[in-house]
């Protein structure tokens, strides 16, 4: 713990404590702070330890057919990122490796083509805003030879303008570095929070101290459920899970530019200083949630079959952690109905990266009473409603 750290250790209450130092947390705290909100962020792992600190940084749109609400702010969150990240690297002068690189789909049969087409004219309604259009284009061969292989693109290949990529690490490091200058953001490391205490107003953590908060913001990823869960009623089913990932980084000698690859749930990202992520895994159950194992070696082997190129490419890294997936699959965010001033912020599983920063501001218009621009899907109030009722059962053969 830096010498910062240690004395600012001693602080018992906040306006705002925010439990969780991932992706979440930590724009929390960064948008508290722009508000001006006397804030400490506890994190028992250490800042963007957990699932916030992987690999593979893919940024991407839902398709643009059948446009609704959540689409759309989706759409907003991975627009709007593009100048909250070019502001947060003006401040720190550091690089997040953020880009917007496109991504490419192989269509490997020929009745996936229509399906693209129709979606190409379906990007040119929804996916416009504030003067800029993206596509969602059809080709008949991919624009950089052998990316992919020709074997997987029968039926063509779609060009998405609008899927960029950010380092995971590198965006993490530099909100943290933001915080680190901040006079208003106290950040606990080193001690997890065991408990809440609604009646109190206060937080348990292990070593046996206590931090008091005005508004309490959960953002802990999959850990955030047990603690949600304790602060109402009993629940029928859990709020969540943790869902094992698990990921590589290849180094090959490729240019930094180059648009990522999907096909059937693998992505291939390229980053900047020649590294390619290749992910992930959606393990539900598993014995060690932090080792990786053949299925993460199957995951390369495809992403080597899907571009070649990437034969040789040396494995510098592997990498495995908990992404938190929310009971009704949406990310879960606002005041318990039982204790407004506890507020959740979490279960963004694949597209936290996306647009955390704009569940940060609901959240935290939460904090300021006013009311949340979401998805009534992604409400908290929500999710709560459906853990209440139980789960079918099959009945007895």
């Amino acid at each position: 713990m830096s010498d910062k750290l240690l004395a600012l250790s001693g602080q018992s209450h906040a306006d705002l404590v925010i439990i969780g130092g991932g992706i979440m947390g930590l724009w929390a705290a960064l948008k508290a702070e722009r508000r001006g909100i006397d804030t400490i962020l506890i994190d028992g792992a250490g800042l963007a330890q957990g699932a916030s600190g992987g690999l593979l940084g893919a940024l991407m749109a839902h398709m643009p057919d059948r446009w609704n609400e959540k689409k759309q702010l989706q759409f907003d969150g991975l627009l709007s990122l593009e100048g909250e990240i070019a502001s947060l690297e003006a401040e720190t002068g550091l690089s997040t490796g953020y880009r917007r690189c496109g991504r490419l789909i192989p269509l490997p049969k020929p009745h996936l083509r229509p399906i693209a087409e129709r979606h190409q004219a379906e990007a040119k309604v929804n996916w416009q805003q504030q003067g800029r259009a993206f596509d969602w284009q059809v080709l008949d061969e991919t624009p950089h030879p052998g990316w992919p292989d020709l074997h997987v693109s029968e039926a063509g290949l779609v060009h998405d303008s609008f899927a960029g990529r950010v380092s995971p690490r590198g965006l993490t490091s530099a909100i943290a570095a933001r915080l680190a200058k901040s006079d208003r953001v106290r950040i606990l490391q080193g001690s997890p929070v065991q408990s809440i205490d609604r009646t109190a107003g206060q937080v348990m953590l292990a070593d046996g101290s206590h931090v008091g908060y005005g508004h309490l913001l959960v953002a802990a990823g999959w850990q955030s459920f047990p603690l949600l869960t304790s602060v109402g009623p009993e629940l029928q089913q859990p709020l969540g899970r943790a869902v094992k990932g698990q990921a590589a980084l290849l180094k090959a000698d490729f240019p930094g530019d180059l648009p990522l690859l999907y096909l059937d749930g693998l992505y291939v990202v390229p980053h900047e200083g020649g590294h390619v992520a290749i992910g992930s895994t959606s393990e539900n159950s598993f014995e060690d949630p932090f080792g990786t194992d053949d299925k993460l070696d199957l995951l390369v082997a495809a992403a080597r079959r899907l571009a070649p190129v990437l034969e040789q490419a040396e494995l510098v890294e592997r990498w495995a952690g908990l992404r938190p997936r929310a009971l009704e699959s949406d990310p879960m965010v606002g005041p318990h109905p039982d204790a407004p001033a506890i507020i959740a912020l979490t279960g963004g599983f694949k597209v936290s990266f996306g647009i955390a920063h704009l569940l940060a501001d609901a959240a935290l218009d939460a904090v300021e009473g006013k009311v949340m621009a979401l998805p009534e899907s992604f409400l908290l109030s929500r999710h709560l409603s459906a853990a209440l009722i139980a789960k079918a059962t099959s009945p007895a053969p």
